[in-house]
Formats: structure tokens, sequence, C-alpha cells
């Protein structure tokens, strides 16, 4: 079976162009690929399929084998997968993904694509839809506990659900995989929660660090950013538009008042392509 490795901001992925191959399990062909150590390595497997709606369809899985209903790294990458593969002459897409219809728009030069820009529709900001059971309606900073620590959450969905929570500095390696691990299967989010930790650096500059639903620490979450942004917005803590920093680089994340939709601009990365044999 062929595959790609790509990643936007080190979330990286392993591509299958389900137009020419068959995945029967690809559940347990996530968690083969994602190994690091036994497999290609990864953050989850995205298959690139045909679409009725739309112009191209995601599907993805986490690295657990979970299936996941929105990528926004993935999205990005798949963009540049499509237009320098040949498969679309394209610069305005329309990609189908669990969460809805999303749109691309693709900055192209010499041939290359060199960033990609991601309609990522309206935040969900209702708790029955995100869903969680921290309260009715839209909540902002409500307490919770994790292994005896206290903390000030905002859910909000962007197809996934995700808990963002601002911290006075940026969140250390070791409290990050205790607590985003706790706090992932908190039992306020029946469908579990990807966690942000974000740092208001400026209003136009954001700090974030995640822990993902299914993936554990990656260095970049497209959706988390978004999230991030969102609530930083309802809190009063930043513009309508800011730079995202992430351990894997920098998002530009903008949220239309007029619209109320929110954009995702980054990058996308080929790494390499390879071939996996069957297992033996």
């Amino acid at each position: 079976m062929k595959f790609t490795k790509m990643h936007g901001l080190g979330n990286d992925y392993v591509y299958v162009n389900a137009f020419t191959e068959c995945v029967e399990h690809p559940e347990a062909l996530a968690r083969r690929v994602s190994d690091r150590h036994f497999g290609v390595g990864g953050d989850g497997l995205v298959l690139i399929a045909p679409s009725e709606r739309a112009d191209f369809r995601m599907v993805m899985y986490n690295a657990d084998g979970s299936r996941g209903a929105m990528c926004g790294n993935a999205s990005r990458c798949i963009g540049k997968y499509v237009y320098e593969r040949g498969m679309t002459d394209k610069t305005a897409l329309t990609l189908e993904t669990d969460a809805g219809v999303r749109e691309m728009r693709l900055d192209v030069r010499d041939g290359r694509v060199q960033s990609v820009c991601v309609d990522m529709g309206e935040p969900v900001l209702d708790c029955a839809r995100v869903p969680c059971l921290l309260g009715e309606g839209m909540v902002l900073r409500a307490p919770v506990e994790a292994l005896g620590r206290r903390f000030e959450l905002t859910p909000v969905s962007m197809g996934n659900p995700h808990g963002v929570i601002f911290t006075p500095g940026a969140i250390g390696d070791s409290d990050l995989r205790r607590y985003g691990a706790a706090l992932e299967q908190h039992p306020a989010f029946p469908e579990k929660v990807n966690i942000e930790f974000v740092t208001v650096l400026a209003p136009d500059r954001l700090r974030m660090r995640v822990w993902e639903r299914g993936s554990g620490v990656t260095l970049a979450c497209g959706t988390g950013a978004c999230a991030a942004l969102t609530a930083s917005v309802l809190c009063g803590l930043s513009e309508r538009r800011a730079q995202v920093e992430l351990d894997g680089g920098t998002l530009e994340i903008e949220w239309d008042e007029q619209s109320g939709h929110v954009l995702m601009t980054g990058p996308a990365t080929h790494v390499f392509d390879g071939e996996l044999n069957e297992r033996g």
C-alpha cells in the first residue's frame, strides 16, 4: 500500500490516496502506522477519498484508532497533496469532513502550495452541542478539577470538542502530559475532549500547547488553535485576529465578525512517500 507522510507544523499524519488504494481496516491500520518505533510514525491516519458533496473527502483516524471528525492541519495537507499530485487544478476547493464541508483557498507559487487558508466554519459554543456537561448554553471559564488541581475551562467545538485553559505561562512537558491525559477523560465530556493550555502574550499573539484526544501531546492542532482564539475573544483577552504559536510553528487565526466563521491559515509540508508491506 502506497502512502505519503505529511505534516502541518509538526502535526504529522500518514496519508493514503483512497482513489487508488483500498483500506479495509482503517482503525487497525491507524494504530499500526502511527507507532513511532514499529510503524511509519505519526499522529494518525488520513484517507483522501472521493466525495459526492465536495471536491474531496477527508476520513481521519487518531493514533489510537478512534475516528476524528475534523483536523485543520490535515485539511491543509490534503489541499497541498491533491493540487501538487494533479488531482485538481483548482485553488479554491471544498473538502467533506465528518464535521461538514469546509472551503479551502490555496496559495500557489511556481506550481507549489505555499500555504492554505481553511474556512473552519462557526465555532459551536452551546454546551449540549460541544458536547459537555459544564452548564447550559455558552460557558466561560467553568471550574473543573483534575488530579486535585483546579482549572478554569472554556468549552468550544470546531467540529470536535475542545477545552481551553488560560495559563500565566507556557505549561511544562510533565504537566501537559499529566493533566492533559486526565482532562481528556473528564466526566464533563462524554465524548472526551482536546485540551489547550493557552498563554496570552499580546492581544494579537497567543501561545498554545495541546493534548489531543486519541493522540496525546502533538506539536500543533489547527482546530485547537481556532478554539483557543475563539475562547480568548469571548473572555476579552485577544483581538479577533491573532497569531497562535504552537510547538511546531505559528498559525494565523481570524474569527470573522461578519460571517461568524473562523479562518485558519498555515503551511503544509510533504515529508516522504513510501510503501507499506503487508504484515507477515
